[in-house]
């Protein structure tokens, strides 16, 4: 029999750290071989971290990463290992090394490079030509690096061609709502079109606005799923690969013979020969851990990316206002299953027009989550605000103005509490407001990180109540979920006075923000044509208050910034394509 344990080491580097992620390499790489493994994947660019975006275009960090990986190579033993890593000849490739017996014995280069969305390789990089092959205990590998796989007729269509019964694929795959069943579809059918085993590792962590799921898989030549690696935390993901039974599937495969007949692309082959012998290896426990259900897998991505992002900042805590709505419990819950209680601290700032039941609610959520809190009410800043504006507003009747001078005192006071602690502020806008502009410069948008900028306000809700059923118990309190949404800047006031009832908002900024759809085609889903037009314009104003928020969790397929990128001047009616 053709048989051999594969490894999928699902890490979680950092970008720019070339010394820690080769440390973090060699780690998995010996776990893998006690565990009895011939082949360890590491994912893309895994001794750099992804994207590494401008860092490539120094040609220091270049030199770091190949160095790192010629010491790496000669410290693996025992183990064949995919790494991912960026190779330079007459420019720069997303590469992957294949390093076997002490030293690189091939390198393949990324053939489809990724240029939409958050992704700028072409930016970067030029695109491999050749598909690779190896040959290791007999048994053929095609490599392939992320987006290669995404393309019917791609490498692993000459690759299978050229007798590989097994694709292995490296990623940095970024999640965003629904992406992990898309990609076990495509891999599901990739399998069964070529009729070969696919292992697909996915990197995992917190990057800037983007998080890596993991949950890698291994797909055998049926299109099933015989190993999968765990969602949102890193991950040794094991599989014993049996060739002869790809084989016995392909004598009798009508597809495949008909395919064989065309000619495809030059694939190199090389054969690497034996795995070293190891130890005898015992049975794998089966497991494959189910797919979480859509809120549960939001929420995991909340915390992924916050922890990440102030562990690899630097940042040990996080400072956030609490207004007794459910954008800031919902963001205060995130941060403490992120970092801890003890790493939280709730500011109550109460004014004038803050409700008795915000401020009870405020002090419940931090009781439920075991947060401390401090209470900085912002009455006499507000009245020494007004006092000396008053001759500058003589005249004029009272608005937003005064409305948003106690927004940006409490962005003051948060922001003094980070300078003085050390704390990075989180704030809490969600993508409904921010999509409309209904938020503060240097106010309640003053801070560090947003961690639900990209979830619209129906999905907050959602989330939230799902953080309470994960919980077992009432985090945040149930009052939050039902009382009017407010910003509490003047009496009475509700989100409703200045927006569509956010149900209606959300279906419409998602045709808008995310579709591309003009005014004509929302208006036909069933909306008021006048109205789809205010919002169409609200969104469109707001772009210069986009540009200066702090970075967030992309959550939809869609984001706000990197995803969505549009010109603050602008003069283009979005009535029609």
């Amino acid at each position: 029999m053709r048989t051999l344990r594969l490894a999928m080491a699902q890490i979680n580097p950092v970008v720019g750290d070339i010394r820690g992620n080769a440390k973090k390499i060699l780690t998995y790489a010996e776990k893998a071989r006690r565990a009895g493994a011939a082949l360890v994947l590491f994912p893309e660019l895994a001794l750099t971290g992804y994207p590494p975006e401008d860092l490539l275009l120094k040609p220091g960090f270049i030199d770091d990463n190949l160095n790192a990986l010629r010491g790496l190579a000669g410290k693996v033993r025992g183990i064949t290992a995919v790494v991912g890593f960026v190779d330079r000849e007459a420019g720069l490739y997303n590469a992957a090394a294949l390093v076997h017996e002490g030293e690189v014995a091939a390198v393949y280069h990324k053939m489809h490079l990724p240029n939409y969305g958050v992704f700028d390789e072409e930016r970067y990089f030029r695109a491999g030509k050749t598909p690779l092959n190896f040959v290791l205990n007999g048994i053929t590998f095609g490599l392939e690096i992320c987006e290669d796989i995404w393309f019917p007729e791609g490498p692993a269509r000459a690759q299978a061609l050229a007798g590989a019964e097994v694709i292995v694929n490296i990623n940095a795959s970024p999640y965003h709502m629904g992406k992990p069943l898309i990609r076990e579809e495509l891999l599901r059918t990739r399998s069964i079109d070529n009729t070969a085993v696919i292992a697909y590792n996915n990197t995992v962590g917190g990057q800037d606005e983007l998080v890596f799921d993991g949950a890698g898989m291994v797909v055998n030549e049926k299109g099933e799923v015989v190993a999968r690696g765990k969602p949102f935390e890193e991950d040794l993901v094991m599989a014993d690969l049996d060739a002869d039974s790809v084989s016995t599937a392909r004598m009798g495969g009508v597809n495949r013979r008909k395919a064989g007949k065309r000619p495809g692309p030059g694939v190199r082959t090389i054969d690497l020969g034996a795995a070293p012998p190891g130890k005898a290896l015992t049975r794998l426990t089966k497991r494959r851990p189910a797919g979480l259900e859509e809120k549960e897998e939001v929420l995991r991505a909340l915390v992924l990316g916050t922890r990440d992002y102030l562990r690899k900042n630097g940042f040990r805590h996080a400072v956030i206002g609490l207004s007794g709505g459910i954008d800031s419990a919902l963001v205060a819950s995130v941060a403490v299953l992120a970092l801890g209680k003890e790493n939280v601290t709730g500011v109550l700032m109460p004014s004038r027009y803050t409700s008795k039941e915000s401020i009870e609610d405020a002090k419940a959520l931090a009781r439920n989550t075991g947060m401390r809190t401090l209470t900085i009410p912002i009455e006499k800043p507000f009245l020494a605000y007004l006092e000396i504006m008053k001759n500058a507003f003589r005249g004029t009747r009272p608005n937003e103005a005064e409305e948003n001078m106690q927004a940006r005192i409490r962005g003051n006071i948060l922001m003094a509490l980070s300078n003085k602690f050390g704390w990075l502020v989180l704030t809490t806008g969600n993508k409904s407001e921010m999509s409309v502009g209904y938020s503060t410069l240097y106010g309640d948008m003053a801070g560090g990180f947003a961690v639900i900028k990209d979830l619209p306000k129906t999905l907050v809700y959602r989330v939230a109540k799902r953080l309470n059923e994960l919980e077992g118990r009432e985090v945040i309190p149930e009052r939050v979920f039902t009382k009017v949404p407010t910003a509490e800047l003047r009496p009475d006031q509700t989100d409703q006075d200045t927006l569509p009832p956010y149900d209606v908002l959300d279906r419409i900024l998602k045709a808008y923000v995310e579709e591309d759809r003009s005014i004509e085609e929302i208006a036909a889903l069933g909306f008021e044509k006048e109205l789809v037009r205010e919002v169409a314009r609200m969104v469109d104003r707001s772009e210069y208050k986009r540009r200066q928020a702090p970075p967030g969790i992309k959550i939809t397929p869609r984001a706000l910034g990197k995803d969505r990128r549009m010109p603050i001047t602008n003069r283009y009616e979005n009535g029609g394509r």
